[in-house]
């Protein structure tokens, strides 16, 4: 008896102690696994899937994405495009500490190249370069957005390391926001502020339902939130018409006919798969294409938004699952 409440205390403490137990989390060096900043670590940010891990951190959709772009006798690391704004980016890579050389470059190239979005991409900040990004911010203008990212590597115990975007300084997108509304007229302000609110609490609602889309971008003030779902050819856009009163879900595909072709020779397996019509729309004398459903929306009755909300999450999910099951 006594042999047998042994063993049973021994069990209890032994599944304590494994059920408490934790690994250890390690940071690493960068240099351990990108031994040479444009040979290793470019080309491996430059690549779709990299490239979507800072997309989904800064909540800017980053597409055309080109390494190694000249401009004059200088190369900036990667250029690419907003997919919402068309804005041009440019990335400058640092796997080292901050310096004032990097910084003028970083300056330098967004010239060069007139980008509207500037990221800056390091190993770590000295304090006197992330305030100088920070006043960049503060005092240009509405078009210009500076960005400074800190990389990271870690390890549980003897994982694969993970890759870490650790986001120091941004714009203030909602004061920005602001700042280009109050330069139009009231009426077209208060619809822009509208669907930034709108944006706004939409993702703040997919985020608490746990949803399984790509929300990362921030909002913005205008009438679309872009979704990407496993390829750069195409993303879902959901809109908002106002005038209307339509909220509509679409897989948009800007210039990939073939992709288009393979959707629509699958139009009876997909529509199969889905509880709803869709609307296939290519567009003959344009390169894109759409492929859409909406539905009405009182969008000035903010008590009804939950609903509008809950429609646009379940169909995004639905198209994001049954399209990307044929990529």
């Amino acid at each position: 008896m006594l042999n047998s409440l042994k063993e049973a205390c021994c069990n209890r403490c032994l599944f304590k102690k494994n059920d408490m137990s934790l690994s250890d989390l390690k940071k690493i060096d960068l240099r351990t696994y990108w031994k040479h900043e444009a040979l290793d670590f470019t080309r491996w940010l430059a690549k779709e899937e990299n490239i979507q891990l800072l997309s989904d951190e800064i909540g800017i959709s980053l597409t055309n994405v080109k390494a190694e772009e000249a401009t004059g006798r200088y190369s900036v690391d990667i250029v690419a495009k907003d997919a919402d704004s068309d804005k041009k980016v440019i990335i400058e890579n640092q796997l080292e500490v901050t310096d004032h050389k990097h910084l003028g470059q970083l300056i330098t190239y967004a010239s060069g190249f007139n980008a509207s979005i500037i990221i800056w991409i390091v190993k770590e900040a000295r304090e006197e370069h992330q305030k100088a990004v920070e006043w960049l911010n503060n005092n240009t203008n509405t078009q210009l957005s500076f960005i400074l990212i800190q990389m990271e590597l870690w390890q549980i115990d003897t994982s694969a390391f993970a890759p870490k975007f650790h986001v120091l300084v941004q714009p203030n997108d909602w004061a920005k926001q602001l700042q280009n509304s109050a330069s139009e007229s009231k009426e077209l302000t208060e619809t822009k502020l509208l669907q930034l609110e709108f944006w706004t609490q939409f993702i703040r609602h997919t985020k608490s339902n746990n949803t399984s889309l790509r929300i990362g971008r921030k909002p913005r003030a205008q009438h679309w939130y872009n979704i990407s779902f496993g390829t750069s050819e195409a993303h879902i856009a959901l809109t908002m018409n106002t005038r209307d009163n339509l909220i509509a879900c679409e897989i948009y595909i800007p210039n990939a006919p073939k992709l288009y072709k393979k959707f629509k020779d699958n139009q009876d397996r997909i529509e199969d798969k889905l509880d709803f019509s869709l609307e296939w729309m290519p567009i003959e004398l344009k390169k894109a294409s759409r492929i859409k459903t909406e539905r009405n929306a009182d969008i000035d009755t903010e008590e009804e938004w939950v609903h509008y909300f809950n429609w646009l999450q379940d169909t995004a999910e639905k198209m994001a699952k049954t399209f990307s099951d044929l990529l």
